[in-house]
Order: structure tokens, then sequence, then C-alpha cells
């Protein structure tokens, strides 16, 4: 491969990523294109100087040293850039997500590591879930909801023994609320419930007034807050399709998500939902772009953003 030349298979990033010395100057690019700035003083080039022994910067005015990774979702990691951004490629790149166990042999790295450095990836790739901008309001929005979670039927009797105990409702599944611009982009996330307060406040903050909005039957889409959109929707117990009134682009990245939640990840625990919900969104929205792109585009957002191991467990022994 041309050595100028960006990589576009998934071999050839292997290749190109594993000389020494690429992977670092190819994030240095991407993350500081007019010089590379001391994170704590914002020093720039003349007043920091590279050490490349240790494969770090120096700040002379601040004294500190810092590395590409500092400032970003892969500070404070052993894990080698060559592997981080193999990582990186794999899951911008695979349809139906990688899992942990995929990585760890691939990378040869553990499990556990591999569980975390991905989740690390998944907090860059996030586009806001339902902090995202408005819609542009030139094409109808699709809305409608989905429910995740294991059958009842299925789980054992001590696991059903064991939540009644702790008084929690385990027939109730989580609830993903979706939003889809047709031809455009989707927004999509956890929600407590499907009440009109709840569904109103996320329409409301991302559709334009005066747009269109489909939706199915579900009567909480019938509260006041509809009369600011031109609001159809299809009764799916007659119809499916009513002219260009459906639903049938949000269910299709429904079926993209439960595709990659039952068929790679199998088991997710509810307080990480919603990061699994941020990485198909991600796909989704760059559904257009080659693999090259999606991955400068995660990589582009990797600084700034911070998820230690601590933080990414507690809410889980919380709710356990």
């Amino acid at each position: 491969m041309d050595s100028d030349r960006k990589p576009r298979t998934l071999l050839e990033a292997i290749r190109y990523f594993g000389r020494p010395g690429v992977a670092l100057e190819y994030m240095k690019g991407l993350r500081w294109p007019d010089g590379v700035s001391c994170p704590d003083c914002g020093a720039c080039e003349g007043d920091v100087y590279f050490m490349a022994s240790v494969e770090r910067w120096k700040c002379r005015p601040c004294k500190r040293q810092f590395s590409v990774k500092v400032g970003t979702v892969m500070e404070d990691s052993p894990i080698k850039l060559d592997k981080w951004l193999a990582a990186i490629w794999l899951i911008a790149n695979a349809k139906n997500g990688i899992s942990s166990y995929e990585i760890h042999r691939a990378l040869g790295v553990t499990q556990k590591t591999a569980w975390f450095l991905l989740h690390r990836i998944r907090l860059a790739m996030s586009d806001g879930g339902f902090v995202a901008p408005q819609f542009s309001g030139s094409a109808p929005v699709e809305s409608d909801e989905t429910f995740v979670g294991g059958k009842v039927k299925n789980m054992s009797k001590s696991k059903r023994a064991q939540l009644k105990a702790a008084g929690k409702n385990f027939e109730r599944k989580a609830i993903v609320m979706g939003l889809l611009e047709r031809g455009g982009e989707v927004r999509a996330g956890v929600v407590p419930d499907t009440t009109a307060a709840t569904l109103g406040a996320v329409i409301e903050a991302h559709v334009p007034e005066g747009s269109q909005v489909f939706t199915d039957e579900n009567p909480s889409y019938h509260g006041k807050f509809m009369s600011a959109f031109v609001h159809e929707y299809v009764n799916h117990v007659d119809e499916y399709v009513r002219g260009q009134v459906h639903t049938n682009g949000i269910e299709n990245f429904w079926s993209l998500l439960k595709r990659c939640l039952n068929g790679t990840y199998i088991s997710v625990e509810p307080f990480h939902l919603g990061a699994y919900v941020d990485e198909q969104v991600y796909r989704y929205n760059n559904r257009k772009k080659n693999d090259g792109q999606r991955f400068d585009k995660v990589l582009g957002r990797v600084a700034g953003k911070r998820l230690t191991y601590k933080g990414l467990v507690g809410a889980m022994e919380a709710e356990r």
C-alpha cells in the first residue's frame, strides 16, 4: 500500500498501523492538526518537545509530560495505539457489533480488558442520544418504541425468585424510543416509560414545529403536544402502510439493533443498554460512509471524553 494513502480495509489498517511510529503520527495528526499543544496550559509548538524514547511530549512552561492518549477515552490505558486503532476499526465497521471475546482473541488481550476497551470506544461513538440537535424539518419523522429484555418464561425459577424478593418488576422490559428523519439520521435512547409526557418531551426537543410526524396507534401520541405537528398514524391491527404514512424505517432500525443485541452481545445489562444503542445509532447514521471514514470519525471524537472502570461498573454494582 502507498505509504501516503489512508487504509481502506481492515488488512490495510493492520499493516499500516503496525509499522513503528505510524499509529502515533496518525493519531497526532487527527488530534492536533495545527500542532501539538499541552492539555494543561495550552502551550503550543515550540514550547513542547517530543521525547522519542518514551513517545511523550514535555511542556517547557508547566513541565508536564503527556502522551497522545491524555485527555481521551484511551487515557491511562497500557494498551498500545496499534491495538486501540484495530479495535476502533472493528467496532466502527462491524454491522452487527463485535463481542469482547472476539476482540480478546483477535488482539491478544484479556476479555475483561477487551470489554472495558469496547465501552470506551462506544463512548467516543456516541452522538449524544437525545442530546443531539434537532432534525432539519425537511422530511417526515417516524417515531416508535421497542422493548428490550429476556422473556420471563426463559428465566430460571431462582432468578425469578431473586428478583421478586428484591421487589423488582421482572416482567417489565427496558424501553428504547427512536426518532427517524426519512433519508437522514436516527435518534434513539432508553426511556423510563411510554407516557405522553415522556414521548412528547423527546419529540418536542428534536422535531421542529410543523413537521410531519408518523407513528403507530399508541394512545400516548394523541396528547396535546401533537397539535404542534402534522401527525398521522397507522393502526397496525388494520394496516402497516397508508400512502407515505408508516413507521417501517424506524422498525428497520429496531431489527438492526436487536440483531446486534441478540446475535452478538446476547446478554446486555439494563444500565449499559444506552451505550449499545449509541453504538448502533452511530453505524446507522454513518451508513453512507466507507470503513475508513467511519474509523476516522470515531478517532476524531476520542478527545475530551473519559470513562474509568470504576465509573463503568459503578452503576452495575449499585443496581445489584
